[in-house]
């Protein structure tokens, strides 16, 4: 037990800090449905508890993914945060369903109502604000790797959106997840205000049917990245990135092999050097520390690196295989 709340401190922040909000935002909003009856505050609700329940299994998943390699583990736990982000696409999918069922139950069945208006726009107002929050700190965690001074104001917000692919998986889900969250409270308080002053009073069930088919995006986005990591994925930029470095050594003469597989959070690293067979143990010892710093300088969440050297082929096999990626 002591361990589990140790590892705690290294679960994703965001996801954290979305857990708490969404929880405090859908008792809210649950208060708020049960006075208006309003189909849209539903499908907030709805969405809402699902954000929660979501994002407090991603912390633990990811925090839990940081467990140090065990005798019966001794791959260690990467993958168990896309495990666990696999079973809570689960919750969301079930959320959506409901929320789509609603509106359209609505739809058949709309009438004017005028009452509460204020305290629904009120509500979906603060809740907007409070996902806003959430989905800036995603921003961040995104965007921690580059320079400072490029994601200084506005500029955070197109380079989130462009650099989200190579975010955490749990930060990932935070951010597409609350994409969903403020799009969708700001879309039920337009749906309220034309159900309410317009004789279009099914507004609000076709915006929860939007909520509910946003959510579906997420579910189908965040399970096919999830797949992939659990299956265990190469990540190809780093590949490439990695590979430039490492041949900036005099003596490595090229590469072989290099894989950069995703696990989790963390990158499992395997290559295969050619260099001077005549070399010494020493010279070799040199370079194998000159290949993991070039690597751990590229990227700080390595779990580990696993070199080994072949002799010279004459063969230029790793700017060929460049060369063919980028075809």
């Amino acid at each position: 037990m002591k361990e589990l709340f140790g590892l705690m401190k290294f679960g994703t922040q965001s996801a954290l800090w979305a857990a708490v909000i969404n929880t405090v935002v859908a008792i809210i909003k649950t208060a708020a449905y049960l006075i208006t009856g309003n189909v849209a505050m539903f499908a907030e609700m709805m969405h809402s508890f699902g954000d929660a329940a979501n994002q407090f299994f991603v912390f633990i998943g990811s925090a839990l993914s940081k467990k140090e390699p065990t005798e019966r583990f001794p791959g260690g736990f990467g993958r168990l945060v896309n495990l666990v982000l696999l079973g809570a696409v689960l919750i969301v999918g079930v959320l959506a369903y409901e929320t789509i069922v609603e509106g359209v139950h609505h739809i058949t069945n709309a009438t004017q109502s005028e009452d509460w208006f204020w305290l629904n726009i009120s509500v979906l107002g603060a809740s907007a604000l409070l996902e806003a929050g959430v989905l800036y700190k995603a921003m961040k965690e995104i965007t921690e790797h580059l320079p400072k001074e490029q994601t200084k104001g506005l500029k955070l917000l197109p380079l989130s959106y462009k650099h989200v692919k190579e975010a955490k998986p749990a930060t990932k889900l935070v951010f597409l997840e609350d994409n969903v969250a403020v799009g969708g409270a700001l879309l039920a308080m337009l749906a309220i205000i034309i159900a309410t002053y317009t004789p279009f009073h099914s507004a609000t069930g076709y915006a929860s049917i939007i909520i509910g088919v946003a959510l579906i995006f997420v579910v189908g986005r965040i399970f096919l990245d999830n797949a992939a990591g659990a299956l265990g994925v190469a990540d190809v930029k780093m590949q490439a990135r990695m590979g430039a470095r490492i041949l900036q050594h005099e003596h490595i003469t090229d590469i072989q092999d290099l894989d950069v597989i995703k696990e989790g959070d963390s990158l499992h690293v395997e290559l295969r050097v050619e260099v001077d067979p005549n070399m010494t143990i020493k010279q070799a010892d040199e370079i194998r520390n000159y290949i993991e710093e070039k690597i751990t300088e590229s990227v700080d969440n390595v779990t580990d690196i696993i070199i080994e050297f072949d002799d010279d082929d004459g063969i230029d096999t790793w700017r060929n295989i460049s060369s063919e990626d980028k075809k």
